[in-house]
């Protein structure tokens, strides 16, 4: 096992995650939607987000078990560091939408951790949650110009972003009460 993360833990982080940012996304919706019409070419978001990529994948080669490839550990995270810079010189186009693919691939992982051999049904909304990040993520860093084409339809009337972000929020609610009442320790 690679992270340490207990499902009542991975719980709590996602519920609060996913109300915090949909209740923001109602109460200030039409910034929120003007936010994220900008986001998918935004050369700030893209660098910040690579960034935490970076970040993320050069400790997690640092830490984990390599097994047969434990030798090459230090040249994985040399690719890891001109990987980053080479990306952020040679990928101008929607740098945003393919650093948060590759977070949501990062993310879903100690998702899929923390549920994994556990007995508890409602696991499942931890569980199909991370698939749908793995689904999305290969989408965006292959195909980024998706990502704009998934904002402008949720925020082209206010009915459907009300809908989403309430979607959203009831879904975070759900999984923050499962972490309370069924995950344990």
């Amino acid at each position: 096992m690679i992270y340490t993360l207990s499902l009542r833990d991975a719980g709590w982080i996602l519920g609060a995650v996913l109300v915090i940012t949909h209740l923001l996304a109602l109460v200030h919706a039409q910034g929120a939607r003007q936010l994220l019409r900008l986001f998918p070419r935004s050369r700030f978001f893209g660098v910040a987000l690579l960034s935490v990529d970076a970040i993320w994948a050069f400790q997690l080669v640092s830490r984990m078990d390599l097994g047969e490839f434990t030798p090459w550990r230090g040249t994985f995270q040399l690719i890891i560091i001109a990987g980053y810079f080479l990306t952020l010189f040679f990928v101008g186009e929607f740098l945003a939408v393919r650093a948060l693919g590759i977070l949501a691939l990062l993310a879903a992982e100690p998702l899929l951790e923390a549920a994994f051999l556990r007995p508890e049904t409602s696991r499942l909304l931890v569980t199909v949650l991370a698939y749908v990040w793995i689904v999305l993520g290969l989408f965006w860093v292959g195909m980024p110009y998706l990502l704009r084409d998934q904002i402008a339809w949720v925020s082209r009337t206010a009915g459907r972003w009300r809908l989403a972000a309430f979607g959203g929020l009831a879904y975070g609610v759900a999984i923050l009460v499962c972490a309370f009442a069924f995950y344990a320790r």
